[in-house]
Order: structure tokens, then C-alpha cells, then sequence
């Protein structure tokens, strides 16, 4: 159970520090607060807030990935090599798609509902 407790407290303070320090971090939290107010506004569906809570963790999973990633390729290199800069773009990507297909569920979500 000290080991359970112990790695909690690591992960949490992992996703903290992502919040204070990377600005897209910040961003997506915007994003999420943003579509709680609106999907209280408009009364969205159980099944609604359900894709919605699950889209919240697929791009803030995806943007916490991606920083470690480009934490971990900043710690073994500091110059420009293309390897690291194709291990950054491609994770940064996974990042984009998800929020890509986010904003497109969003809209057929939100949409009918506002107009």
C-alpha cells in the first residue's frame, strides 16, 4: 500500500507541475472548464457528459505524454538531431489528433444545441 501511496503522490505531482509549467496544459483545462459550464447550461445528456469526460482525459492524457516525451528527449540531447525532433513532432501529433477529433465530437454535440 506504501508503494501504491507513494506512486499517487509521484503522478499527481507529475500532473501538477505539467500544469504550471506547459502552456498547452493550461490551454486544454480551459477547454474543460469551458465545456462543464456549457454542458450544465445546455442540460447535456448523461451519454454526453460521459464522451465529454472521456475526451477531457484522452487530450490531457495524450499532452502529459507528450511531455514527458520531450522532457526525456531534452535530458539526452541538447542539440538539434533529427531523430529527437521527429520523436517530438510525431508525439506532439498524437496530441493533435486527439484534440482534432475532440472539437469534431464537440460540434456534433454542442451544435444543434446552440443553433
Amino acid at each position: 500500500m506504501k508503494k501504491f501511496i507513494l506512486a499517487s503522490k509521484f503522478a499527481f505531482s507529475g500532473f501538477f507541475n505539467a500544469i504550471k509549467k506547459e502552456r498547452n496544459m493550461k490551454i486544454h483545462l480551459l477547454a474543460v472548464v469551458i465545456v462543464l459550464i456549457m454542458g450544465y447550461v445546455y442540460k447535456i445528456s448523461n451519454v454526453e457528459w460521459m464522451i465529454c469526460i472521456v475526451l477531457f482525459g484522452l487530450v490531457i492524457s495524450a499532452e502529459l505524454i507528450n511531455t514527458g516525451i520531450e522532457q526525456t528527449v531534452n535530458l539526452v540531447t541538447e542539440e538539434k538531431n533529427p531523430i529527437a525532433k521527429y520523436a517530438k513532432d510525431v508525439s506532439a501529433g498524437a496530441v493533435l489528433v486527439n484534440a482534432i477529433v475532440s472539437v469534431i465530437i464537440a460540434g456534433i454535440i454542442w451544435i444543434p444545441k446552440i443553433f
